[in-house]
């Protein structure tokens, strides 16, 4: 907005923001002026692996909220394992506590990097909350 990159289509009401020489309503909707392509590369998180693999766990297969999650080296870090996509899966905290350090234990399924757009369009099977009622309309 201040740099003029984005028009603002709706403001929130009793919302304003100040520094030491400004102030501004903060905006509710904008809409950029340029396209922004999506990044070709998805960066490895653990929420984008909760994602990948649906918040379920890989080792017994229930449904987790996020809160619940955690994320799993199927190699351990303790024998040279990293933080990689094709070394981490979801895992429930009893599951992940009881594989501990061992290599035995396998997912049910194997690790990999999805791509951006599969992430896309398995947030879009996951339920959301609209914080904002003005949003509605340019959702679909």
């Amino acid at each position: 907005m201040v740099l003029d990159k984005a028009h603002v289509l709706a403001w929130h009401e009793n919302w304003i923001v100040h520094s030491a020489t400004w102030e501004t309503q903060v905006p509710s909707i904008i809409m950029l002026k340029d396209y922004m392509k999506p990044k070709a590369a998805v960066r490895f998180s653990k929420g984008n692996v909760f994602l990948r693999d649906l918040y379920k766990c890989q080792y017994c297969n229930i449904s987790l909220t996020k809160k619940d999650c955690t994320l799993d080296h199927v190699h351990p870090i303790s024998l040279g394992g990293k933080s990689v996509w094709d070394n981490s899966v979801t895992a429930c905290g009893p599951c992940n506590a009881r594989k501990s350090n061992s290599t035995k234990t396998k997912p049910r399924i194997k690790p990999y990097k999805p791509s951006y757009y599969e992430l896309v369009n398995k947030r879009k099977t996951l339920p959301f909350q609209v914080r904002d009622p003005a949003w509605l309309e340019f959702l679909q």
